[in-house]
């Protein structure tokens, strides 16, 4: 049996978006991740994943056969740099822009950028500024 590695820790333990096109999601959020400093950790024919985020074609087995509809999600970003590398690497992808990084006003220096991926989901990078975390993440191996 080979070993995993999962970081946890928040509120959301996966996410799954069922998309038409998987090798156009699959050049978008390679990119992406990249330049967010994500790893893919696994892919098969009908499906990849890094980390929380699950992506897979109608055919998968936990798809049931349905597309999910649009979505927005939010991967955190180390620094204002990283933000400008996610939505970049997105843009140069197949995503489309839908906002541009800078400082947006839901809370004092909260900077963000925003692209459609090609499925029209609705992703974002945010860097929510100087903080201190208590531990990266939380690392479970089983």
């Amino acid at each position: 049996m080979s070993m995993q590695s999962l970081h946890r820790g928040r509120l959301i333990d996966h996410i799954q978006l069922v998309v038409k096109d998987l090798p156009a999601a699959k050049r978008f959020y390679a990119a992406v991740f990249e330049a967010l400093e994500i790893p893919l950790g696994g892919e098969g024919d009908t499906y990849f994943w890094a980390d929380e985020l699950f992506i897979s074609t109608a055919d998968s087995e936990a798809a049931a056969g349905v597309l999910t509809g649009r979505h927005h999600l939010a991967f955190q970003a180390k620094n204002r740099a990283m933000v400008d590398a996610f939505h970049r690497a997105a843009l140069a992808s197949g995503g489309q822009d839908n906002g541009a990084p800078g400082e947006r006003k839901y809370h004092p220096g909260y900077y963000g950028a925003f692209a459609l991926d090609p499925a029209g989901n609705n992703i974002e990078a945010v860097y929510h500024g100087e903080a201190q975390r208590s531990a990266p993440s939380v690392n479970i191996t089983f």
